[in-house]
């Protein structure tokens, strides 16, 4: 996993931008508070989603939500 990955392609930001919305609808929250927590107090967006596009982008919507989840709570980031 390179760290700080940058987005290469439309198809990566659709995946992005799905990942934000989706994990903003689950906690009942804007997708901009999403979107500061994942660039803004920690690294998830660049460091981990991105890099992690060809296996998660593979994975159902409720396992991406719960897996993106996971992470956050694991490096203690609330929205």
């Amino acid at each position: 996993m390179i760290p700080n990955e940058k987005i290469k392609n439309s198809s990566e930001l659709e995946f992005v931008i799905f990942c934000i919305e989706n994990v903003a609808a689950r906690l009942d929250v804007n997708a901009e508070r999403v979107y500061n927590a994942f660039t803004g107090i920690s690294d998830i967006l660049y460091g981990y989603i991105v890099p992690e596009y060809e296996v998660l982008h593979t994975q159902s919507r409720e396992y991406i939500i719960n897996d993106l989840l996971d992470v956050m709570k694991e490096r203690g980031i609330q929205v």
